[in-house]
């Protein structure tokens, strides 16, 4: 019976007899395996950077491109790389993903981006059997009553943690 893995990737896997695991699942927003120009392009650069055509890239690496490419773009718009224009600016923010789309930054500063799932192969990557649109990211998950009445929208409220039921900030938001 195949297994879904929520936390297992290409670098886990480089150092592992991969054998029993073909054919089990995992479940991250990217796989090295994605089949686009943008992540040959990042795989080739990675391997010149550090110099082994053996090393894998993995999900924590593509969310940091991410990130940093939005960054950049906020600093961009806010022409300053002061923090509160900064955190004004990246609202809104669409930047390039490796999986062929693009992540936008939501009001309570999570991504939208791809669900993909992938069965495991003898040499350590994944088939990518299944991907989504992109999906917004939330803060707090809706399906466990305490924490369905939280919002991050942080812009619009400086608060990290909003009580939507009592109307109360639980977390104020931190002046960097």
């Amino acid at each position: 019976i195949p297994v879904v893995a929520f936390s297992v990737g290409e670098e886990e896997l480089s150092g592992l007899d991969t054998a029993n695991l073909v054919g089990h699942l995992a479940a991250w927003n990217y796989f090295q395996s994605a089949d686009t120009p943008e992540n040959a392009a990042f795989i080739e650069e990675w391997h010149k950077f550090i110099g082994d055509d053996k090393r894998v890239t993995n999900d924590p690496m593509e969310a940091t491109m991410i990130g940093f490419s939005a960054w950049v773009a906020a600093v961009e718009k806010a022409g300053t790389t002061d923090v509160d224009p900064v955190l004004d600016a990246i609202v809104g923010i669409e930047v390039p993903n490796l999986t062929g789309g693009t992540a936008t930054v939501l009001p309570n500063h999570h991504l939208t981006k791809p669900v993909l799932i992938g069965e495991i192969r003898a040499d350590g990557q994944f088939d990518i059997v299944s991907q989504t649109d992109p999906v917004p990211g939330d803060a707090w998950t809706d399906y466990l009553p305490e924490s369905a009445v939280l919002d991050a929208d942080w812009p619009g409220k400086q608060c990290g943690m909003f009580n939507t039921q009592t109307n109360s900030c639980v977390q104020v938001q931190s002046n960097y």
